[in-house]
């Protein structure tokens, strides 16, 4: 199912930039059927507040405070193998570090090219 097919999605905002996790607040809202559940600024929250919200999607930062974006996608996908995660970050694709194709992240989305266009239509 896509997400413009699906009823809801609950969203799970990862970021230690507030400025950033306000811009991805406002595109979610953009979204008819799409709502934001919760945010963490570290990827221990992250884990914590997945559990607690599980949310259809997880937008995640790679870089975090703690354990980074990669090994906090890892961990929650351990526990909650259906999140779909998408880790933002300001990488160029081919800076990503090596083990963020490993993680199991569903794809990596620049956050300069973050829209709601783009968020419709992932597969979640």
């Amino acid at each position: 199912m896509t997400a413009k097919e699906a009823s809801h999605v609950d969203v799970l905002i990862v970021d230690d930039q507030a400025p950033f996790r306000s811009v991805a607040r406002a595109l979610v809202r953009l979204l008819p059927g799409w709502r934001v559940v919760g945010e963490a600024e570290s990827g221990e929250d992250a884990y914590d507040q997945a559990a607690l919200a599980r949310p259809t999607m997880i937008l995640m930062d790679i870089n975090l405070p703690g354990i980074n974006g990669i090994e906090a996608t890892r961990r929650i996908l351990a526990r909650a193998p259906e999140t779909k995660i998408v880790l933002v970050s300001t990488y160029a694709a081919d800076d990503l570090p090596p083990d963020a194709a490993t993680c199991g992240a569903l794809t990596y989305i620049r956050k300069d090219d973050l829209t709601p266009a783009l968020l419709r239509a992932l597969p979640v």
